[in-house]
């Protein structure tokens, strides 16, 4: 079953049922996927929040493994994209900027007043991570001789011994919709990691399918947290919110569009780049 269908009623999963703008700008949205590229939604009855949520999460994850590794002309590196929460393996603190945190971790275990002065607020868990490889002498070394035993021994970027972590390269959110508190983590996680980081900071952004412009913008709007929000079909939704009439949402959206805080999916892989 697909992520974004059809309700016997008409509406769309990433639509609220109990908004009518909402629900015309979503099926606005589809009719031109349809149209656009032949898309077929399949009429049944809508995933739980939970299971929607983890199965955008993997599209997002599988979107991004198969275009960014594949700027190598662009960004060289050896790339990894993995899904974070279905990852049990794969924490925060596996990665170089932030592998400090599981001492941290493991000390506010054992003390219970270090744990009330510092809380946990240091934890992070990106939905999608996509981090780089360290790289060995030799490929460092490949243009002329760089690196030896006694200079750039502490680079992140440079392999030396087991114990070096990948370096983290994007923090990916993904919020099929925005229509409780708990989008608001995406802002939690990003200062977590900007707080907490030893290190290079990575891409920190939010990809969302939610149709309604002022939701959208409760996260989007301002700076110092998040680089940017990427929408899974920014031409259709804008194309939608003018269909509408509706002069407010197309004045939010504008202002995010223009403000350079809203982009669409297919800007990430290049963004991701820089």
């Amino acid at each position: 079953m697909g992520i974004l269908s059809r309700s016997d009623a008409g509406v769309l999963s990433n639509a609220d049922k109990s908004s009518v703008l909402s629900k015309a700008i979503a099926a606005s949205m589809a009719n031109q996927l349809i149209d656009e590229g032949g898309y077929t939604f399949n009429t049944h009855k809508k995933l739980s929040g939970q299971t929607l949520g983890k199965e955008f999460e993997r599209a997002t994850m599988r979107f991004v493994r198969d275009t960014f590794p594949h700027l190598q002309h662009l960004r060289p590196g050896d790339w990894t994209v993995v899904q974070l929460g279905n990852n049990a393996r794969l924490k925060t603190s596996d990665f170089a900027q932030y592998e400090h945190l599981a001492y941290l971790s493991e000390l506010t275990k054992a003390n219970h007043e270090l744990r009330a002065s510092l809380g946990n607020d240091y934890v992070v868990a990106p939905d999608v991570v996509v981090y780089r490889a360290l790289c060995l002498d030799d490929d460092i070394n490949a243009p002329r001789e760089i690196v030896d035993e006694r200079y750039a021994t502490r680079a992140d970027l440079r392999w030396m011994d087991d114990g070096k972590k990948p370096i983290l390269h994007a923090s990916i959110s993904a919020k099929f919709t925005m229509r409780s508190d708990r989008a608001q983590n995406s802002r939690t996680e990003a200062l977590g990691l900007i707080r907490n980081r030893k290190g290079c900071l990575p891409h920190i952004v939010v990809v969302t399918a939610e149709p309604m412009p002022n939701r959208i913008a409760s996260l989007a709007l301002g700076t110092g947290d998040i680089d940017c929000m990427y929408h899974f079909a920014l031409p259709e939704l804008c194309e939608a919110v003018e269909q509408s009439g509706n002069e407010v949402a197309q004045e939010t959206l504008d202002t995010l569009v223009f403000g350079k805080r809203l982009k669409d999916i297919t800007d990430l892989p290049l963004d991701l780049a820089v």
